[in-house]
C-alpha cells in the first residue's frame, strides 16, 4: 500500500525532472498531475526502493518479494496502457488507414487511432500485448527452478527490450538527446544492470529458491 502512492509521486517527479525547463518557470503545474506527465520508470524507481525498504523491516528477501510482485506489475502495465488508448495519447507516428486494417485492427482501436484528421501507430497496443506475452513467460517461468531474484531480473530485461523498440515509435518521448529518447536509454540501462546482477548472483550466491 506505500509504493502505490510513493509510485504515483516518483513517477510525477521523473516527469518534471526531465522537463525542467518547463517547469522551473510553472512551479505550480508541478503538482497538477491531473494534466498528465507521469513516467513508469520513475513509478517503477519509486515502487523498488519502498519494496527495498519494507523487506528490510520486515526481515524478508526484497529479491522473495520481487519474484512474488513480478507478474502483477507487467500485467498492471498491459492494462495501464489502455488508458493511453482511451485519452489517445502515447501514440506512435502517422499511418495509412488501410495499414491499420491490415493489423485486422477491430473497429473500435482504428477509429480511436484517428486523431486530428489522421491515423497514428497504436503504440499502446504493441506494449500492451508485449507485456500481456510477458506476464505469460513469467508464469511459464516460476515452473523452472530460478534462483531468488532471477523471476523479477526477466521481468525487468523482458519489458525493457520491448520498451526500448516501442518507444521508438512514439511522438511524445522525453528525449535525453535529438535521437534517443530517456526511456530507451533508461531500459538499455536496466537490461545491461539487470543481466550483470544475474551473472553476479549464479556466481556468489547460494540457491536458496
Amino acid at each position: 500500500m506505500w509504493a502505490i502512492p510513493i509510485a504515483l509521486i516518483s513517477a510525477r517527479l521523473y516527469y518534471v525532472i526531465f522537463n525542467w525547463e518547463y517547469y522551473s518557470n510553472n512551479l505550480v503545474e508541478m503538482i497538477a498531475i491531473w494534466k498528465g506527465g507521469i513516467a513508469i520508470h520513475g513509478a517503477l524507481i519509486g515502487a523498488t526502493i519502498t519494496a527495498v525498504v519494507f523487506a528490510k523491516k520486515r526481515g524478508v528477501s526484497f529479491w522473495t518479494l520481487a519474484d512474488i510482485l513480478a507478474p502483477s506489475i507487467i500485467l498492471g502495465q498491459a492494462i495501464g496502457r489502455w488508458g493511453n488508448f482511451m485519452n489517445q495519447e502515447a501514440h506512435g507516428g502517422t499511418v495509412t488507414k488501410g495499414f491499420l486494417e491490415n493489423l485486422q485492427l477491430p473497429d473500435l482501436i482504428i477509429n480511436q487511432m484517428f486523431i486530428n484528421g489522421q491515423y497514428y501507430h497504436p503504440t499502446f497496443l504493441y506494449e500492451s500485448i508485449w507485456n500481456i506475452a510477458g506476464f505469460i513467460a513469467l508464469i511459464m517461468l516460476r515452473r523452472i527452478n530460478l534462483r531468488q531474484g532471477e523471476l523479477f531480473l526477466s521481468y525487468i530485461i523482458w519489458y525493457s527490450i520491448g520498451r526500448f523498440f516501442i518507444e521508438g515509435m512514439r511522438t511524445d518521448s522525453l528525449m535525453l538527446t535529438e535521437t534517443l529518447r530517456m526511456a530507451q536509454f533508461i531500459s538499455i540501462v536496466l537490461v545491461i544492470c539487470s543481466l550483470l546482477i544475474l551473472v553476479y548472483r549464479r556466481k556468489t550466491v547460494q540457491h536458496t529458491q
